[in-house]
């Protein structure tokens, strides 16, 4: 290796070094950290123990109906829970916080939200009850306490007494042996919001828990219910996803199961659905996190399951509260990005990237396009099936230049097809350069390109993409029916089967069928408007395939996408029409002839010239090889 390689190695260790010094813990962070590891390691008996008592505790709470003996001591709690011993004991009761569009449930067990319902939506199938997110058994948020005297003890195990001091406003109060200290876990719900806060506000609690400790260690799981009709397609866009620091996003894969153990600090973590999401947002940051996704059995009622165990900071003298947001919520673009007004940007929370808008030019295109244009018309109180209609005659017409372009160009190809022909006919394929000489003169003289026609169709393929991510993620669509589709953000299944078909699936929806019906006539209009070699009538046929694979691929499809590429197929065969009324190829072809007499004798392009250089140069060399070689034959 020569020395810039060995200088370049050097500043990349000595980076790596760096940046290790700077990102380690403090010695004080280390010690902490491994006094409570110490302390966890040391308790595990304890922890079997308290499970034992929690379990012998429920079946003293039944017997307790029935005015049985409790079995369980006083010293026996006292030696597991230790100062919390008082709170070992009790009865789980929900209350219930609400406005407008939440209504959370609180358990005093645990002192958490229990269940999560949106009063604005209502499960696929079910048009009584409110969409539910999770429920008691689906869900688990709790906090490893450290006591005085090294007990270790969950806060899923304890009882808290609830005092709501109004409808908006609930605090969950965990009790010690001592009168004046206590845990205190505030829940706050505005009106009209989706956003709840929760803070963990300690009093007096520094000579009842651990004094060397500066985190909680929480964990959080839950189970994310099937709410929509197509699960194949849910299931792709059920996924955790969360935030670093720095404004970076990441996500764990929604395919498989997944586990990442996350060294960076983490903004917020979202357990995030089709259309719903569930999003945790640290006031400060969490730290030190082990997150995982897991995808359930394909026959369960449930989609994935998300666990999240993490440390967050925590004041042991209360002068400073560990705060969280709770975020329960539609993914709906506007409503997510409202949370940004005004913020300068290091504050930003990005919860709208949330919703899955494609790669960047093609989110850009949605932004700015297609969401605006989808919110005006919807918001003039059309139905849903006009307003797509509306959007597609509109990106026809703002693409209508290039399209015609894309045409034009075509039609010039085609008239200049005899004049191809003869000088395919002159130059046989061994002299395939003068050939391509005499080709690309041809283009020159008459004012035509065979890229001009590509060009243009480059333009339209990301404002397809743009629709092909908007409609299957846009929550505005859920629910809203047309024609004969009841939902137009699942399929529209005209037959089903009970035996899986492979690729298709167990149904046929009815506007797939239809856009892949309207896309083989435009590929036949489209064949009927080309040359084709004879030589080549297989690859005629392939053209006919690429329709008839997009009906296994969209079969599970929104409905309202297929409708989209319907009307979007059906208006472009008009268009065709149009144009092959208009463009006269005969007309064509003269100017190009006039086109081509106005320049002889004129100077060519800078490009042209350099390019016909280009190939005069190669051929020369050609005759010089093979000169050369057939002077070594001799």
């Amino acid at each position: 290796m020569d020395k810039n390689t060995w200088i370049g190695f050097l500043l990349i260790a000595a980076i790596i070094v760096g940046f290790t010094m700077l990102t380690r813990p403090s010695k004080e962070e280390i010690a902490a950290r491994q006094r409570i590891n110490d302390s966890i390691a040391v308790a595990r008996q304890m922890e079997f123990e308290a499970q034992q008592i929690s379990a012998a505790l429920a079946a003293e709470n039944e017997q307790a109906a029935v005015n049985q003996q409790s079995t369980i001591s006083s010293e026996q709690l006292n030696a597991v829970y230790g100062p919390f011993a008082p709170s070992a004991q009790g009865e789980s009761q929900e209350v219930v916080l609400e406005n407008e569009k939440i209504r959370l449930f609180i358990d005093t067990k645990g002192g958490r939200i229990a269940r999560a319902e949106l009063k604005e939506y209502k499960a696929y199938g079910d048009s009584v009850n409110d969409l539910c997110l999770f429920r008691a058994d689906e869900s688990e948020m709790a906090f490893t306490l450290i006591t005085a005297n090294n007990r270790i003890i969950s806060t899923k195990n304890l009882y808290f007494e609830p005092i709501v001091p109004n409808d908006q406003n609930v605090i969950m109060r965990l009790h010690s042996n001592e009168e004046d200290a206590y845990l205190d876990f505030v829940y706050t719900l505005p009106a009209n919001e989706y956003m709840t806060s929760f803070a963990i506000v300690p009093h007096n609690t520094k000579t009842v828990l651990a004094q060397n400790v500066n985190s909680l260690e929480m964990q959080w799981r839950q189970l994310i219910p099937q709410q929509e009709r197509g699960r194949k397609f849910e299931e792709r866009y059920a996924q955790l996803q969360y935030m670093l620091d720095g404004g970076d996003m990441e996500k764990l894969s929604e395919s498989k199961a997944a586990t990442t153990r996350e060294s960076a600090r983490i903004k917020w973590i979202g357990y995030k659905d089709q259309f719903f999401s569930t999003v945790l947002i640290a006031d400060d940051t969490f730290d030190s996190s082990i997150l995982e996704s897991v995808p359930q059995d394909e026959h369960s009622h449930y989609i994935k399951e998300y666990k999240t165990q993490t440390n967050v900071p925590f004041d042991v003298n209360g002068v400073k509260q560990t705060g969280f947001r709770f975020y329960f919520g539609p993914n709906h673009y506007n409503t997510l990005k409202a949370y940004d007004a005004d913020k300068p940007r290091a504050e930003k929370l990005h919860l709208k990237e949330l919703v899955p808008l494609g790669w960047k030019i093609v989110s850009w295109i949605n932004m700015i396009l297609v969401i605006p244009m989808f919110d005006l018309f919807t918001s003039w109180g059309l139905h849903i099936g006009l307003v797509i209609l509306l959007m597609t005659l509109v990106i026809k017409l703002i693409i209508l230049p290039f399209v015609f372009a894309s045409y034009k160009s075509s039609a010039k190809m085609r008239a200049l097809k005899p004049q191809i022909e003869e000088i395919n006919a002159k130059y046989p394929p061994e002299k395939m350069q003068e050939r391509q000489q005499a080709t690309m003169q041809l283009y020159s003289r008459a004012g035509a390109s065979p890229m001009s026609g590509c060009l243009p169709m480059l333009f339209q393929f990301p404002v397809l993409m743009a629709m092909f991510w908007f409609f299957p993620t846009a929550i505005e669509l859920r629910g809203q029916s047309f024609l004969w589709a009841d939902d137009l953000s699942a399929y529209d299944a005209i037959l089903t089967w009970s035996t899986p078909i492979p690729i298709f699936g167990t149904h046929l929806s009815l506007f797939c069928l239809l856009m892949t019906a309207v896309n083989l006539i435009y590929t036949y209009i489209t064949m009927q408007q080309q040359a084709t070699d004879p030589n080549m009538k297989f690859m005629k046929y392939m053209m006919y395939l690429m329709p008839l694979m997009f009906l296994f691929i969209f079969n599970d499809y929104a409905a309202g996408l297929s409708y989209y590429y319907f009307l979007s197929l059906l208006f472009t065969i008009i268009q065709t029409m149009i144009f092959r009324l208009s463009i006269d190829e005969k007309k064509l072809l003269a100017e190009m002839e006039a086109n081509a007499k106005k320049k002889e004798g004129k100077k060519k392009s800078g490009f042209m010239a350099r390019l016909e250089q280009m190939q005069r140069e190669q051929q020369r060399m050609a005759r010089e090889q093979a000169k050369a070689n057939a002077k070594k034959i001799r």
